[in-house]
């Protein structure tokens, strides 16, 4: 990773010194005998290392730490000082600067403290490049992931969302179908309209009809006062149909003709009213079963399959599972947040979560609840993942990413977590960005 460092010192043998060590390890370096010139080269371009002598004219090293930080507050600047002016340097550190070197130093001593402050900047560039990609495993509200596949899931979600094509999102239940089809509402130019669901599988036949199209009063026994659709409630927004496949023929014919149309009249009413809405659907089931089957239209089948969204299990989202548990420990552990025993995250991240993330979910509560607040131990999870017959094999990446997780939820710094593991914190800051911590 290339650094660009500014020096600035009036004292010639000190800046060729100076130039010559920092260039033998890599850097490109820029250096000036005059502050003001100093002051003028780091306005115009960015630097991310400075070395600035303490005593210099017209502008002393702690002036020109004080101008430089003011339009480039990631510069990591050092003072450069005598024997003698100590006090000035740790009084320097107070007003951001990074560290003091004090003359007179040695090649080696100089290097050696170079490579100091190189290690630093690469650790405060990949910080910044961990915060900028949480931004993507973040993807949307809760949709919380670093797996490829689902990343590129979301990105063509993104790319569909302001437009009208129907969208069909296939997937297990508890692979969050319904989440993925309010990020498409909310990415959406109508993402201050209505979003409404319906679950298809909960209604009856009459009662799912009524649901959708409304209906007017004395249109069936209980039907009191005229009442909307979920399809006219939705206007200039978007309607998400879940576990469309459960939906009777006759309710698939009225379905497909509002789809072509937008077009409908409530139940027991005559008048034709028509609307203007996104339309999503969503099933878990397999579709060229069903549409074997006949129970479902192939005509409707091809009208809501615009786009197809495809969401995988959890099972095969084995990166993901570490970064859930994090976010749903801390979603659930309020002001307390409980560590998590590393035999308990162990058979979290080799259980096979038939249930998908909606199981994992209800499992960290239910352990944060029964841990009050302490650690998660075994005992706090269900018997189905304590007592679960064999480990899934899983990648040495997958067993390093489990691990180092575990071991920075138990430790306070990035030294400390560092020392547990064996390796220095500029690996570590590595392996976090690269599993996403």
């Amino acid at each position: 990773m290339k650094a660009n460092v500014l020096l600035a010192d009036d004292e010639q043998n000190i800046l060729r010194t100076m130039t010559i060590c920092l260039e033998s390890i890599g850097l490109d370096v820029t250096a000036t005998s005059r502050s003001d010139e100093a002051l003028k080269l780091a306005s115009e371009k960015h630097f991310d290392i400075a070395f600035f002598d303490l005593k210099m004219y017209p502008i002393d090293g702690l002036k020109l730490l004080s101008e430089v930080k003011k339009f480039s507050p990631d510069t990591i600047v050092v003072i450069v000082t005598a024997h003698g002016s100590v006090d000035t340097a740790v009084q320097a550190i107070k007003q951001g600067a990074y560290d003091y070197l004090q003359k007179p130093f040695d090649f080696q001593e100089l290097q050696h403290f170079a490579e100091k402050v190189y290690e630093h900047f690469v650790l405060q560039k990949q910080l910044k490049d961990l915060k900028e990609e949480l931004h993507r495993y973040q993807a949307a509200e809760d949709i919380i992931t670093a797996n490829p596949e689902l990343l590129s899931v979301i990105n063509l979600a993104r790319e569909v969302a302001d437009t009208n094509i129907s969208v069909l999102i296939e997937g297990e239940s508890g692979t969050g179908k319904e989440l993925m089809a309010k990020f498409i509402h909310s990415a959406s130019s109508r993402t201050n309209a209505p979003f409404m669901t319906v679950n298809c599988a909960a209604l009856s036949e009459s009662l799912l009809e009524s649901e959708l199209f409304g209906h007017v009063k004395g249109a069936f026994t209980g039907a009191v006062r005229d009442r909307e659709g979920r399809f006219e409630m939705a206007n200039g927004g978007t309607v998400f149909l879940d576990e469309i496949t459960e939906i009777p023929t006759t309710t698939q014919a009225k379905l497909l003709r509002f789809l072509q149309s937008r077009e409908f009249e409530r139940v027991g009413d005559s008048t034709t009213m028509k609307v203007d809405v996104r339309f999503i659907a969503a099933t878990n089931r397999d579709l060229k079963e069903v549409l074997a089957a006949g129970t479902f239209r192939d005509d409707l089948y091809y009208r809501i399959n615009g786009v197809t969204i495809k969401l995988p299990p959890l099972r095969d989202r084995a990166d993901d599972i570490p970064l859930l548990i994090k976010h749903f420990v801390e979603k659930f552990g309020g002001d307390k947040i409980p560590e998590i025993d590393p035999d308990a995250f162990g058979l979290l991240t080799n259980y096979r979560w038939p249930g998908n993330i909606r199981q994992l979910e209800n499992v960290i509560e239910r352990s944060v609840l029964l841990a009050h607040g302490k650690k998660i131990e075994p005992h706090h999870l269900p018997d189905e993942i304590r007592k679960q017959e064999s480990k899934r094999l899983v990648s040495l990446e997958q067993m390093e990413k489990a691990y180092i997780m575990s071991v920075i939820q138990q430790t306070t710094t990035v030294e400390e977590a560092s020392q547990v593991l064996g390796i220095d914190p500029a690996t570590l800051w590595r392996k976090r960005k690269k599993y996403g911590l």
